[in-house]
């Protein structure tokens, strides 16, 4: 198999080096950089996979539900919950006038858990 090999460094990441290998094989078709790019929005959304996976669930723990119906219920509930929080992220770091990224998920969660005093205080 042909392949294309992109290898940078990451200057404000202590310099790190990234050696990326892919099928796109024209550089018209993709540059080095619009690579590099796609490779930091991968990771982007791996981060968001953790984000609920670890941090708004909890590591081990297993969907409550025991119908379907409820199960997509309940990942409904995660999804919006998330978004609520990276909501919440984007709106204070603009507001602050910094990158969203420089605010952490789990500190935001923690905040936020804090503030719920009676978590049936609200409807669904």
């Amino acid at each position: 198999m042909i392949v294309r090999v992109v290898d940078y460094t990451v200057p404000n990441r202590k310099g790190e080096h990234i050696r990326l290998i892919t099928t796109i094989l024209d550089p018209a078709e993709a540059t080095a950089e619009q690579l590099a790019a796609c490779y930091q929005e991968r990771w982007e959304a791996e981060t968001g996979f953790a984000q609920l996976k670890i941090h708004l669930r909890g590591p081990g723990r297993v969907l409550r539900s025991r119908t379907p119906d409820l199960v997509r219920q309940e990942i409904w509930a995660y999804l919006l919950t998330h978004w609520a929080l990276v909501t919440l992220i984007c709106t204070a770091a603009t507001a602050a006038g910094v990158d969203p990224d420089r605010i952490t998920f789990l500190a935001t969660l923690r905040i936020v858990r804090r503030s719920v005093t009676d978590r049936a205080a609200f409807p669904p």
